[in-house]
């Protein structure tokens, strides 16, 4: 196989995973009483991954996915960059659906582990 089709491969399946991983999360939060409004809310600069609602509060959450803990894990892979991003997109999903109370959850998946799975409620503020 070409240099060409490995790459197309690789980001194939971690398209593939990354899909999985969200619709784990989005399994798990559904099971503890959420709805999922949306999913991939995509604007240029920036991507939220679920658009939940919870009681009154609308729910952002990133949903990562980690094979191994090598830099950090999961969590320490929501850089301050990636968290403006996500700011970025909620600000933008606020302006087209109403504003509302919100906050920033993740969800971390252990891939080894798929069991394995952490919530993090108000894991981070929009400032």
């Amino acid at each position: 196989m070409s240099l060409i089709g490995r790459i197309l491969r690789r980001d194939a399946l971690t398209r593939k995973r990354g899909a999985d991983a969200e619709q784990l999360a989005a399994d798990y939060l559904a099971r503890r009483g959420l709805h999922i409004e949306a999913r991939n809310f995509r604007v240029r600069g920036g991507e939220i991954d679920l658009v939940c609602i919870e009681g009154g509060t609308r729910v952002f959450v990133e949903v990562r996915l980690r094979s191994n803990a090598d830099f950090g894990g999961a969590a320490a892979s929501i850089t301050a960059a990636k968290r403006r991003r996500i700011v970025l997109a909620a600000r933008h999903y606020l302006a087209q659906h109403g504003d509302s109370n919100c906050r920033f959850d993740c969800v971390l998946l252990d891939a080894l582990d798929a069991r394995r799975i952490e919530w993090i409620r108000d894991a981070f503020a929009a400032d």
